[in-house]
C-alpha cells in the first residue's frame, strides 16, 4: 500500500467513524444539499476538460463562463457597469525561446549558457536585454534592511553591473534579526531584485545557497519557471533577472575567482562581503508574446439595511496552472483544492447570503480572481480600478482552500492580528466553541499573508483575512495532521496530482464554510468601524483612501 493510499484509507475511515460537520451555524441549508453543491462546482472546474483552468485559456474563460451562470442562478445581481459580471483585464505574455542567448566572458573564457539547463529566467520580455557585455559583482545576500542594521551594499556601487546575491537571508536564531528562524520578506527573489534595480544595476543573479542541498530545490525551479510568464499590460516588463543551477554556479563562481570554499566561510562567519566577480554578461533574448484580455467575474449582494453602502469583499481566485511538464503520465495541473474548491465554497456562501440578505447589515462584493499564480494579478488589478470604491469597502475575507482532511476544533486567522479582525474572529469561534490558533512555524505567517490576494486590499488599505483549519482535528494527532500537510505540500501541491482523485472529507469542507458564513454575518454585523492595528503602514493607506474618496 503506497502512502497516498494509506492516507486516503485512514481519513476514510475516521469519516466512517465520525463524519458530521461541528456545530449546525446559521446556514438555511441541509448538509447534503451543501456537500452535494460543493461537489458538483468541483467536478466541472477541476476537470481535465478544461485543462487545469491557466490565466488566458480556453480553460479559464468555460470556468468564467460556468460562475457567471451560477451567480445568475441565485440571484445574485452584477455591478453597476459590468451587466455581464465580468471585469475585463487586460494582459501580456511572454515565454522565452531556446533560442535566446546568454553569455558569459570569464578570465578570456567565453560561456553560452543554455535556458532551462544552466540557468531559468526570472523576467521575461525586450527590458531584459543586455546586448553589451557588463561587469558582475557579487553582494552577499542582495539585502538592504536598515530596520536590522544590514546592508550587503554598503559602499558598494553597483551602477551598469548584474548584481550575484544567494537565495535565501542571514541564518538566526534571535526573533529580532530577520524574525530568528521565519523568513522575512528581505528572501524573496523579487525584493531582492527590486533593491538591485533601485540600486542602478541593470540586471540581477540569484544562485541557491551552496550551504544547502539543491537539488530538490533545482527541480521545483524548473517545474515553476516552465509555465509562461504573464504580466498586466500595463504594469512594466522586469529588468534582466535569472536564477543559476547549482552546478553552473559553482562552474561560473570558480571561473570568476570567487571559490565556493570562499562563500562558505563568508556565510558562517555572517560577514558576507561585496566584491567583483572577473566576468562579463550579455543577454539577447528571444521571446512568444501575447496580449490578451482576460476577467474577473463579480456579484454583488445589497443589504437591506442603513448600512448598506458599506460592503465586504468575500473572494476567491478560480485560475491554477493549466498544462505543465509531465509527471508519471499526468500533464493536467487541475488545482481542485487551489483552488477549485474555494471558488466552488464562495459560490454557495453566494448563493446563502444572497437569500439571507435581508438579514445583511451591510452589503457583499463577491469577487472571483483570475491571475492569481501569475502574481495576483486579478486582484492587484481589481484593486488599481475597483468596482466598489475601496473607502466602501470595509474588510476582505479571502478564501484560498478549504479544510479537507478531517473535522477541526480550532481555526488559525493569517492576518487576523494585524486588524480588528482578529477580535471578530474570537467573537465567531466563541460563538462556535471553536478555538484560535496560530499557524504552524513552517507555514510562515508573513509569507502566507502575502501569497495569495488578501495582500491586494492590506496594500489597497484595506483589512483584510484568510481563515484555515488549525492543527488540532478531531480524530487525527497533532502529529498526523502535520504529515498529511507536509505530505500535501511536497507531493500534491501544484502538480498534477491536486485532481478529483484525492481525499477530500467534505464534512471538514461544510464546517470550514459555516465558520466563515458566520465570521462574514459577524463582520457586517460589526457596529465598530474595522481598522488596522496602529503603527502600521496599511493604516496610512486606508485613511488616504478615505480622505481621496477613492
Amino acid at each position: 500500500m503506497n502512502r497516498a493510499t494509506l492516507i486516503f484509507f485512514i481519513l476514510g475511515y475516521y469519516t466512517l467513524l465520525n463524519g458530521q460537520a461541528a456545530g449546525p451555524g446559521q446556514i438555511d441549508a441541509s448538509s447534503e444539499q451543501i456537500c452535494d453543491n460543493i461537489k458538483r462546482h468541483i467536478s466541472f472546474l477541476g476537470s481535465d476538460s478544461l485543462e487545469g483552468r491557466a490565466t488566458g485559456s480556453e480553460g479559464i474563460k468555460i470556468a468564467a463562463d460556468y460562475i457567471r451562470e451560477q451567480l445568475k442562478k441565485s440571484g445574485i445581481e452584477p455591478p453597476s457597469g459590468h451587466a455581464d459580471y465580468f471585469q475585463r483585464i487586460p494582459m501580456h505574455s511572454s515565454a522565452p525561446k531556446q533560442e535566446s542567448l546568454l553569455l558569459l566572458l570569464c578570465n578570456g573564457d567565453t560561456l553560452k549558457l543554455n535556458l532551462n539547463k544552466d540557468y531559468l529566467l526570472n523576467k521575461t520580455g525586450s527590458q531584459t536585454f543586455i546586448p553589451a557585455p557588463v561587469p558582475m559583482i557579487f553582494a552577499g545576500y542582495g539585502i538592504h534592511a536598515p530596520e536590522y542594521d544590514y546592508s550587503d551594499y554598503q559602499e558598494t556601487d553597483v551602477s551598469g553591473k548584474v548584481v550575484v546575491f544567494l537565495d535565501g537571508e542571514p541564518e538566526s536564531d534571535n526573533p529580532e534579526f530577520f524574525k530568528g528562524e521565519l523568513n522575512t520578506i528581505y528572501s524573496y527573489l523579487e525584493s531582492k531584485q527590486r533593491t538591485a534595480i533601485a540600486r542602478g544595476a541593470v540586471g540581477s543573479i540569484m544562485i541557491l545557497n551552496p550551504e544547502q542541498k539543491n537539488e530538490k530545490r533545482w527541480h521545483t525551479l524548473k517545474k515553476e519557471y516552465s509555465f509562461t510568464d504573464i504580466n498586466l499590460a500595463y504594469h512594466p516588463m522586469g529588468h534582466f533577472s535569472a536564477i543559476l543551477s547549482p552546478e553552473m554556479a559553482l562552474r561560473i563562481l570558480e571561473k570568476s575567482g570567487l571559490p565556493v570554499n570562499e562563500i562558505l566561510k563568508m556565510v558562517k562567519s555572517g560577514n558576507l562581503v561585496p566584491q567583483g566577480i572577473n566576468c562579463r554578461l550579455s543577454f539577447r533574448g528571444q521571446f512568444r508574446e501575447r496580449d490578451f484580455i482576460d476577467q474577473n467575474v463579480i456579484g454583488i449582494i445589497t443589504a437591506e439595511s442603513e448600512k448598506k453602502d458599506e460592503y465586504i469583499a468575500v473572494t476567491a481566485h478560480y485560475d491554477h496552472l493549466g498544462i505543465g511538464p509531465s509527471v508519471k503520465g499526468d500533464s493536467i495541473y487541475n488545482g481542485v483544492m487551489d483552488n477549485a474548491i474555494g471558488t466552488a465554497a464562495l459560490l454557495e456562501l453566494s448563493k446563502m447570503f444572497n437569500k439571507n440578505r435581508n438579514k445583511l447589515k451591510r452589503s457583499l462584493i463577491v469577487i472571483f480572481f483570475t491571475g492569481e499564480e501569475k502574481g495576483l494579478l486579478g486582484s492587484k488589478y481589481y484593486n488599481d480600478f475597483p468596482v466598489i470604491p475601496l473607502y466602501k469597502t470595509i474588510a476582505n475575507v479571502n478564501i484560498d482552500g478549504m479544510a479537507a482532511f478531517d473535522n477541526f476544533k480550532s481555526v488559525a486567522g493569517i492576518g487576523a492580528e494585524l486588524s480588528d479582525l482578529n477580535d471578530i474572529l474570537r467573537v465567531t469561534a466563541d460563538k462556535l466553541n471553536i478555538g484560535i490558533q496560530k499557524i504552524p512555524a513552517f507555514f510562515h505567517e508573513d509569507e502566507a499573508y502575502t501569497r495569495s490576494d488578501q495582500i491586494s486590499f492590506a496594500n489597497a488599505g484595506i483589512p483584510s483575512i484568510l481563515i484555515m483549519e488549525g492543527m488540532d482535528y478531531i480524530n487525527l494527532t497533532y502529529e498526523q495532521g502535520l504529515k498529511l500537510w507536509m505530505y500535501w505540500n511536497d507531493d500534491i501541491y501544484h502538480s498534477p496530482f491536486d485532481d478529483l482523485n484525492q481525499y477530500i472529507n467534505f464534512a471538514a469542507v461544510e464546517q470550514h464554510l459555516i465558520f466563515l458564513y458566520n465570521f462574514i454575518n459577524d463582520i457586517a454585523a460589526a457596529e465598530q468601524e474595522i481598522g488596522w492595528k496602529k503603527g502600521l503602514f496599511y493604516e496610512n493607506i486606508r485613511l488616504r483612501t478615505k480622505a481621496e474618496k477613492r
